[in-house]
């Protein structure tokens, strides 16, 4: 049997960051916690964290709190906590880099400006783990993209956003069953 999957939704807490662009990984996690029945209350190690099951395997469902800037302060010391290497784990985050409703899965690489997932690269020490890239698309000329990923989003972007996490949601799933039935 496959290890536990450690799946990591990136955001920053506070309900002032909810709705933010910067929260699509927040989103995505949500979406499987409510579809799989594994609720995500309870509070270890920097983090608001689930466990449960999803197709025969084990899964931690992680949300931290650290802030997007520390993530990767919770996701070592879940990792530690469970045993567990960078070979377990998928970090669901928002990216500028792609197209807005787009979805790309990676697999190594360097964090592209991604505060989070350089935290988690820089605490680790590797760049080989698992990312379900949820676009953003590029900030308007004007507007830097900090402001950019904490500003929610326009209307006219909810749906193709829906979408996005929709499918990082279901493609972290079946990441997460293909391993169970021994195919990666």
């Amino acid at each position: 049997m496959a290890a536990a999957a450690l799946l990591v939704g990136l955001g920053n807490p506070g309900p002032e960051y909810a709705l933010t662009r910067h929260n699509v990984g927040f989103w995505a996690l949500d979406r499987i916690s409510q579809a799989h029945r594994i609720p995500v209350r309870t509070s270890r190690h920097h983090s608001l964290m689930g466990s449960g099951s999803i197709g025969g395997r084990r899964v931690v469902l992680v949300k931290p709190q650290t802030y997007m800037n520390l993530s990767g302060k919770a996701v070592a010391a879940l990792l530690r906590a469970e045993g567990l290497g960078p070979e377990s784990l998928i970090v669901l985050h928002d990216d500028m880099d792609i197209f807005l409703g787009r979805v790309k899965l990676s697999t190594t690489g360097g964090d592209a400006g991604h505060n989070g997932i350089g935290s988690i690269i820089e605490t680790l020490g590797t760049e080989e783990f698992r990312r379900l890239r949820i676009g953003l698309g590029r900030p308007p000329g004007d507007v830097e993209g900090a402001d950019w990923v904490l500003a929610p989003f326009l209307e006219s972007e909810r749906e193709p956003i829906e979408e996005a996490v929709a499918m990082a949601a279901e493609r972290a799933v079946a990441l997460v069953c293909e391993e169970a039935r021994g195919g990666a």
